[in-house]
Protein backbone atom coordinates (compact mmCIF):
# COMPACT_ATOMS: atom_id res chain seq x y z
CA UNK A 1 0.00 0.00 0.00
CA UNK A 2 1.26 3.75 -0.84
CA UNK A 3 2.06 6.12 1.68
CA UNK A 4 -0.74 8.24 0.72
CA UNK A 5 -3.92 6.18 0.97
CA UNK A 6 -2.33 4.67 4.31
CA UNK A 7 -2.46 8.05 5.72
CA UNK A 8 -5.66 8.65 4.49
CA UNK A 9 -6.79 5.63 5.81
CA UNK A 10 -5.37 6.77 9.02
CA UNK A 11 -7.40 9.57 8.59
CA UNK A 12 -10.42 8.23 8.62
CA UNK A 13 -10.19 6.31 11.11
CA UNK A 14 -9.62 9.44 13.49
CA UNK A 15 -12.21 10.89 12.29
CA UNK A 16 -14.96 8.38 12.64
CA UNK A 17 -13.85 7.57 16.36
CA UNK A 18 -13.71 10.72 17.42
CA UNK A 19 -16.65 12.03 16.18
CA UNK A 20 -18.18 9.33 17.52
CA UNK A 21 -17.36 9.74 21.07
CA UNK A 22 -17.77 13.46 21.12
CA UNK A 23 -21.34 13.01 19.96
CA UNK A 24 -22.12 10.90 22.98
CA UNK A 25 -20.94 13.31 25.58
CA UNK A 26 -21.87 16.22 24.31
CA UNK A 27 -23.12 18.66 26.74
CA UNK A 28 -27.23 20.36 26.71
CA UNK A 29 -28.55 22.16 26.25
CA UNK A 30 -28.02 22.73 22.29
CA UNK A 31 -27.58 25.73 21.11
CA UNK A 32 -29.81 26.07 17.72
CA UNK A 33 -28.29 23.57 16.00
CA UNK A 34 -24.84 23.45 17.75
CA UNK A 35 -23.52 20.99 19.57
CA UNK A 36 -21.25 21.40 23.11
CA UNK A 37 -19.10 20.10 25.00
CA UNK A 38 -18.27 20.93 29.15
CA UNK A 39 -14.14 20.15 30.25
CA UNK A 40 -15.13 17.77 32.68
CA UNK A 41 -16.62 15.60 29.06
CA UNK A 42 -14.00 16.91 27.10
CA UNK A 43 -11.44 15.40 29.67
CA UNK A 44 -13.41 11.76 29.47
CA UNK A 45 -13.46 11.75 25.94
CA UNK A 46 -9.66 12.26 25.79
CA UNK A 47 -9.29 9.02 28.06
CA UNK A 48 -11.52 6.94 25.42
CA UNK A 49 -10.00 8.65 22.39
CA UNK A 50 -6.28 7.12 22.69
CA UNK A 51 -3.16 8.06 22.36
CA UNK A 52 -3.58 8.60 18.94
CA UNK A 53 -5.57 11.78 20.27
CA UNK A 54 -4.02 12.81 23.89
CA UNK A 55 -2.13 15.99 22.51
CA UNK A 56 -5.44 18.07 21.65
CA UNK A 57 -7.19 17.19 25.29
CA UNK A 58 -5.24 19.93 27.13
CA UNK A 59 -6.47 22.89 29.28
CA UNK A 60 -4.90 25.23 26.84
CA UNK A 61 -6.45 23.74 23.58
CA UNK A 62 -10.21 23.53 25.62
CA UNK A 63 -9.30 27.50 26.23
CA UNK A 64 -8.48 28.52 23.45
CA UNK A 65 -11.52 27.49 22.01
CA UNK A 66 -13.61 28.70 24.94
CA UNK A 67 -15.63 31.83 23.89
CA UNK A 68 -19.22 33.51 25.10
CA UNK A 69 -21.21 30.11 25.96
CA UNK A 70 -22.95 30.97 29.51
CA UNK A 71 -21.89 27.07 30.78
CA UNK A 72 -18.27 26.86 30.21
CA UNK A 73 -18.60 24.82 27.06
CA UNK A 74 -16.75 24.91 23.67
CA UNK A 75 -18.32 23.72 19.84
CA UNK A 76 -18.02 20.41 19.88
CA UNK A 77 -17.53 21.15 15.64
CA UNK A 78 -15.07 23.74 16.60
CA UNK A 79 -12.98 21.17 18.40
CA UNK A 80 -13.19 18.73 15.63
CA UNK A 81 -11.84 20.88 12.82
CA UNK A 82 -9.12 22.51 14.78
CA UNK A 83 -8.26 18.46 15.60
CA UNK A 84 -8.78 17.22 11.93
CA UNK A 85 -6.43 20.45 10.46
CA UNK A 86 -3.82 19.42 13.04
CA UNK A 87 -3.91 15.82 12.00
CA UNK A 88 -3.84 16.64 8.44
CA UNK A 89 -0.45 18.84 8.87
CA UNK A 90 0.89 16.25 10.56
CA UNK A 91 0.36 13.58 8.26
CA UNK A 92 0.55 16.11 5.34
CA UNK A 93 4.38 16.67 6.95
CA UNK A 94 5.07 12.95 7.09
CA UNK A 95 3.42 12.15 3.78
CA UNK A 96 5.89 14.73 2.07
CA UNK A 97 9.00 13.99 4.23
CA UNK A 98 8.78 10.43 2.84
CA UNK A 99 8.90 12.23 -0.77
CA UNK A 100 11.96 14.17 -0.11
CA UNK A 101 14.38 12.11 -1.40
CA UNK A 102 17.76 14.27 -0.82
CA UNK A 103 16.00 14.29 3.02
CA UNK A 104 17.25 17.88 3.52
CA UNK A 105 13.60 19.56 4.09
CA UNK A 106 12.52 20.42 0.39
CA UNK A 107 10.83 18.68 -2.41
CA UNK A 108 12.15 18.78 -6.35
CA UNK A 109 9.34 18.85 -9.08
CA UNK A 110 9.98 14.95 -9.66
CA UNK A 111 8.95 14.28 -6.21
CA UNK A 112 6.29 16.79 -5.93
CA UNK A 113 4.99 14.59 -9.05
CA UNK A 114 5.55 11.22 -7.12
CA UNK A 115 3.34 12.32 -4.32
CA UNK A 116 0.29 13.97 -5.64
CA UNK A 117 0.61 10.80 -8.33
CA UNK A 118 0.22 8.77 -4.91
CA UNK A 119 -2.58 11.17 -3.75
CA UNK A 120 -4.90 11.07 -7.00
CA UNK A 121 -6.78 7.70 -6.08
CA UNK A 122 -7.51 9.25 -2.24
CA UNK A 123 -9.15 12.22 -4.05
CA UNK A 124 -13.26 11.00 -4.80
CA UNK A 125 -13.18 14.20 -7.10
CA UNK A 126 -10.80 12.97 -9.47
CA UNK A 127 -12.48 9.50 -9.81
CA UNK A 128 -13.83 10.46 -13.32
CA UNK A 129 -10.40 11.43 -14.61
CA UNK A 130 -8.87 9.13 -17.67
CA UNK A 131 -5.48 7.40 -16.83
CA UNK A 132 -4.08 8.92 -19.94
CA UNK A 133 -4.49 12.37 -18.48
CA UNK A 134 -2.77 11.43 -15.05
CA UNK A 135 0.11 13.31 -16.29
CA UNK A 136 -1.10 16.25 -17.73
CA UNK A 137 -3.22 16.77 -14.26
CA UNK A 138 0.06 15.85 -12.29
CA UNK A 139 1.89 18.39 -14.34
CA UNK A 140 -1.07 21.07 -14.08
CA UNK A 141 -1.10 20.86 -10.15
CA UNK A 142 3.04 20.92 -9.11
CA UNK A 143 2.98 23.96 -11.76
CA UNK A 144 0.62 26.13 -9.31
CA UNK A 145 3.06 25.37 -6.38
CA UNK A 146 6.42 25.76 -8.20
CA UNK A 147 5.04 28.90 -9.75
CA UNK A 148 4.20 30.82 -7.02
CA UNK A 149 6.64 28.74 -4.34
CA UNK A 150 9.82 29.02 -6.27
CA UNK A 151 10.15 32.20 -7.71
CA UNK A 152 14.50 31.93 -8.03
CA UNK A 153 13.20 29.06 -10.01
CA UNK A 154 15.73 27.45 -8.11
CA UNK A 155 13.62 23.54 -8.86
CA UNK A 156 13.16 22.82 -5.49
CA UNK A 157 10.53 23.66 -2.79
CA UNK A 158 10.93 23.75 0.95
CA UNK A 159 8.17 20.94 2.76
CA UNK A 160 7.68 24.23 5.59
CA UNK A 161 6.70 26.46 2.41
CA UNK A 162 4.49 23.93 0.89
CA UNK A 163 2.31 23.07 4.34
CA UNK A 164 2.32 26.98 5.09
CA UNK A 165 0.61 27.99 1.87
CA UNK A 166 -3.52 27.55 1.07
CA UNK A 167 -2.42 25.12 -2.14
CA UNK A 168 -2.60 21.65 0.12
CA UNK A 169 -6.30 22.83 1.19
CA UNK A 170 -7.16 23.04 -2.06
CA UNK A 171 -5.69 20.02 -3.26
CA UNK A 172 -6.82 17.97 -0.45
CA UNK A 173 -10.45 19.80 -0.83
CA UNK A 174 -11.25 17.32 -3.24
CA UNK A 175 -11.56 15.01 -0.97
CA UNK A 176 -14.89 16.11 -0.12
CA UNK A 177 -17.27 14.04 -2.35
CA UNK A 178 -19.95 16.74 -2.33
CA UNK A 179 -17.94 19.45 -3.11
CA UNK A 180 -19.91 22.51 -4.94
CA UNK A 181 -19.92 22.85 -8.52
CA UNK A 182 -18.88 26.71 -7.89
CA UNK A 183 -15.74 24.90 -5.42
CA UNK A 184 -14.62 23.16 -8.24
CA UNK A 185 -14.43 25.99 -10.97
CA UNK A 186 -12.35 28.37 -8.79
CA UNK A 187 -10.06 25.24 -7.37
CA UNK A 188 -7.06 25.17 -9.96
CA UNK A 189 -6.66 21.48 -8.67
CA UNK A 190 -10.40 20.16 -9.65
CA UNK A 191 -10.70 18.28 -12.45
CA UNK A 192 -13.02 20.46 -14.47
CA UNK A 193 -10.34 23.02 -13.93
CA UNK A 194 -7.11 21.06 -15.30
CA UNK A 195 -9.30 19.93 -17.80
CA UNK A 196 -10.16 23.28 -19.21
CA UNK A 197 -6.59 24.60 -18.84
CA UNK A 198 -5.61 21.55 -20.74
CA UNK A 199 -8.64 21.59 -23.38
CA UNK A 200 -7.37 25.75 -23.77
CA UNK A 201 -3.81 24.77 -24.82
CA UNK A 202 -5.20 21.52 -27.34
CA UNK A 203 -7.87 24.74 -28.60
CA UNK A 204 -5.01 26.90 -29.81
CA UNK A 205 -2.45 24.12 -30.73
CA UNK A 206 -3.87 24.88 -34.35
CA UNK A 207 -0.92 22.32 -36.08
CA UNK A 208 -1.35 19.45 -33.39
CA UNK A 209 2.61 19.19 -32.58
CA UNK A 210 2.20 19.23 -28.80
CA UNK A 211 3.93 22.97 -28.85
CA UNK A 212 2.49 26.61 -29.51
CA UNK A 213 4.02 29.32 -31.70
CA UNK A 214 3.32 33.20 -30.80
CA UNK A 215 1.10 33.06 -33.65
CA UNK A 216 -0.82 30.43 -31.58
CA UNK A 217 -0.78 31.78 -28.37
CA UNK A 218 -1.86 34.94 -29.82
CA UNK A 219 -5.17 33.68 -29.74
CA UNK A 220 -5.15 33.41 -26.17
CA UNK A 221 -7.84 34.77 -24.24
CA UNK A 222 -9.54 37.77 -26.11
CA UNK A 223 -6.94 37.40 -28.42
CA UNK A 224 -6.33 41.44 -27.87
CA UNK A 225 -2.46 41.06 -26.28
CA UNK A 226 -0.09 43.10 -28.29
CA UNK A 227 2.78 41.70 -30.54
CA UNK A 228 5.60 43.22 -28.81
CA UNK A 229 4.50 41.37 -25.21
CA UNK A 230 4.11 37.89 -27.38
CA UNK A 231 7.65 39.02 -28.44
CA UNK A 232 8.58 39.11 -24.44
CA UNK A 233 7.30 36.35 -24.33
CA UNK A 234 8.88 33.81 -26.32
CA UNK A 235 12.52 35.80 -25.86
CA UNK A 236 12.45 35.04 -21.79
CA UNK A 237 10.58 32.05 -21.53
CA UNK A 238 11.78 28.39 -22.17
CA UNK A 239 10.97 27.14 -25.80
CA UNK A 240 11.78 24.74 -27.98
CA UNK A 241 13.22 26.11 -31.43
CA UNK A 242 10.46 28.96 -30.98
CA UNK A 243 7.83 27.12 -29.82
CA UNK A 244 6.53 26.98 -26.29
CA UNK A 245 5.47 23.46 -24.62
CA UNK A 246 2.87 22.74 -21.72
CA UNK A 247 4.28 23.39 -18.63
CA UNK A 248 5.87 27.10 -19.72
CA UNK A 249 2.20 27.74 -21.11
CA UNK A 250 1.18 26.89 -17.20
CA UNK A 251 3.32 29.32 -16.10
CA UNK A 252 1.41 31.95 -18.75
CA UNK A 253 -1.49 31.51 -17.33
CA UNK A 254 -0.99 31.54 -13.80
CA UNK A 255 0.87 34.75 -14.14
CA UNK A 256 -1.85 36.18 -16.19
CA UNK A 257 -5.01 34.73 -14.15
CA UNK A 258 -3.84 35.68 -11.17
CA UNK A 259 -2.23 39.38 -11.98
CA UNK A 260 -2.72 40.64 -8.32
CA UNK A 261 -0.22 38.40 -6.81
CA UNK A 262 3.13 39.30 -6.07
CA UNK A 263 5.27 36.23 -8.02
CA UNK A 264 2.34 36.91 -11.23
CA UNK A 265 3.71 40.58 -11.05
CA UNK A 266 7.26 39.23 -11.08
CA UNK A 267 6.74 37.22 -14.06
CA UNK A 268 5.18 39.93 -16.00
CA UNK A 269 7.72 42.65 -14.71
CA UNK A 270 10.69 40.45 -16.06
CA UNK A 271 8.87 40.75 -19.68
CA UNK A 272 8.03 44.67 -19.38
CA UNK A 273 11.73 45.25 -18.12
CA UNK A 274 13.21 45.17 -21.31
CA UNK A 275 16.26 46.97 -20.39
CA UNK A 276 16.63 44.69 -17.27
CA UNK A 277 17.21 47.75 -15.31
CA UNK A 278 15.41 46.72 -12.26
CA UNK A 279 12.68 49.21 -13.04
CA UNK A 280 10.09 50.48 -15.73
CA UNK A 281 10.31 53.96 -16.55
CA UNK A 282 8.73 56.25 -19.31
CA UNK A 283 10.95 54.74 -22.02
CA UNK A 284 9.85 50.86 -21.33
CA UNK A 285 6.00 52.24 -20.81
CA UNK A 286 6.02 53.89 -24.05
CA UNK A 287 7.71 50.61 -26.02
CA UNK A 288 4.61 48.97 -24.66
CA UNK A 289 1.91 51.59 -25.40
CA UNK A 290 2.45 52.49 -28.72
CA UNK A 291 1.72 48.89 -29.89
CA UNK A 292 -1.78 49.16 -27.60
CA UNK A 293 -2.27 52.49 -29.44
CA UNK A 294 -1.60 50.88 -33.02
CA UNK A 295 -4.02 48.42 -32.54
CA UNK A 296 -6.43 50.68 -31.43
CA UNK A 297 -6.26 51.90 -35.29
CA UNK A 298 -6.65 48.89 -36.71
CA UNK A 299 -9.57 48.64 -34.38
CA UNK A 300 -10.75 52.12 -35.47
CA UNK A 301 -10.40 53.14 -32.35
CA UNK A 302 -9.73 56.72 -31.54
CA UNK A 303 -5.88 56.10 -30.13
CA UNK A 304 -5.21 57.81 -25.82
CA UNK A 305 -2.56 60.33 -25.71
CA UNK A 306 0.18 57.91 -23.90
CA UNK A 307 1.10 61.05 -21.62
CA UNK A 308 -2.01 60.55 -20.24
CA UNK A 309 -1.39 57.00 -19.72
CA UNK A 310 1.73 57.62 -18.28
CA UNK A 311 0.71 60.09 -16.15
CA UNK A 312 -2.41 57.94 -14.90
CA UNK A 313 0.32 54.79 -14.31
CA UNK A 314 2.46 56.59 -12.19
CA UNK A 315 -0.19 58.23 -9.83
CA UNK A 316 -1.87 54.84 -9.08
CA UNK A 317 1.69 53.43 -8.68
CA UNK A 318 3.15 56.47 -6.43
CA UNK A 319 6.21 55.12 -6.77
CA UNK A 320 9.27 55.90 -4.33
CA UNK A 321 11.42 57.59 -7.34
CA UNK A 322 8.94 59.95 -9.53
CA UNK A 323 10.74 58.51 -12.44
CA UNK A 324 11.15 54.87 -12.01
CA UNK A 325 8.64 51.79 -11.06
CA UNK A 326 10.02 49.06 -9.39
CA UNK A 327 8.46 45.63 -8.85
CA UNK A 328 8.19 46.34 -5.23
CA UNK A 329 6.81 49.72 -6.02
CA UNK A 330 4.19 47.64 -8.10
CA UNK A 331 3.21 45.16 -5.49
CA UNK A 332 2.94 47.59 -2.60
CA UNK A 333 0.52 50.10 -5.03
CA UNK A 334 -2.45 47.08 -5.04
CA UNK A 335 -2.83 48.07 -8.63
CA UNK A 336 -0.51 45.78 -9.98
CA UNK A 337 -3.18 43.74 -12.45
CA UNK A 338 -3.91 46.95 -13.37
CA UNK A 339 -1.11 48.78 -14.51
CA UNK A 340 -0.06 45.34 -16.49
CA UNK A 341 -3.47 44.54 -17.86
CA UNK A 342 -3.63 48.40 -19.75
CA UNK A 343 0.56 47.51 -21.19
CA UNK A 344 -0.34 44.28 -22.66
CA UNK A 345 -3.63 43.73 -23.89
CA UNK A 346 -6.23 46.10 -26.26
CA UNK A 347 -9.67 44.39 -24.59
CA UNK A 348 -7.94 45.22 -20.68
CA UNK A 349 -6.96 48.48 -21.77
CA UNK A 350 -10.36 49.29 -23.05
CA UNK A 351 -12.21 48.17 -20.42
CA UNK A 352 -10.01 50.23 -18.13
CA UNK A 353 -10.73 53.18 -20.38
CA UNK A 354 -14.57 52.87 -20.30
CA UNK A 355 -14.71 51.45 -16.49
CA UNK A 356 -17.08 54.05 -15.18
CA UNK A 357 -19.40 53.93 -18.05
CA UNK A 358 -19.91 50.11 -17.87
CA UNK A 359 -20.19 50.55 -14.10
CA UNK A 360 -22.97 52.79 -14.78
CA UNK A 361 -24.02 50.16 -17.28
CA UNK A 362 -24.26 47.87 -14.83
CA UNK A 363 -26.06 50.14 -12.34
CA UNK A 364 -28.54 50.63 -14.75
CA UNK A 365 -29.40 47.17 -15.70
CA UNK A 366 -29.90 45.88 -11.70
CA UNK A 367 -32.00 48.92 -11.64
CA UNK A 368 -34.13 47.47 -14.62
CA UNK A 369 -34.09 44.17 -13.15
CA UNK A 370 -35.26 45.13 -9.77
CA UNK A 371 -38.35 47.14 -10.95
CA UNK A 372 -39.36 44.01 -12.87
Amino acid sequence: MDNSIYLHQVDIWIKKNLWFLLDKHQTPPMIGEEAMINYENFLKVGEKAGPKCKQFFTAKVFAKLLHTDSYGRISIMQFFNYVMRKVWLHQTRIGLSLYDVAGQGYLRESDLENYILELIPTLPQLDGLEKSFYSFYVCTAVRKFFFFLDPLRTGKIKIQDILACSFLDDLLELRDEELSKESQETNWFSAPSALRVYGQYLNLDKDHNGMLSKEELSRYGTATMTNVFLDRVFQECLTYDGEMDYKTYLDFVLALENRKEPAALQYIFKLLDIENKGYLNVFSLNYFFRAIQELMKIHGQDPVSFQDVKDEIFDMVKPKDPLKISLQDLINSNQGDTVTTILIDLNGFWTYENREALVANDNENSTDLDDT
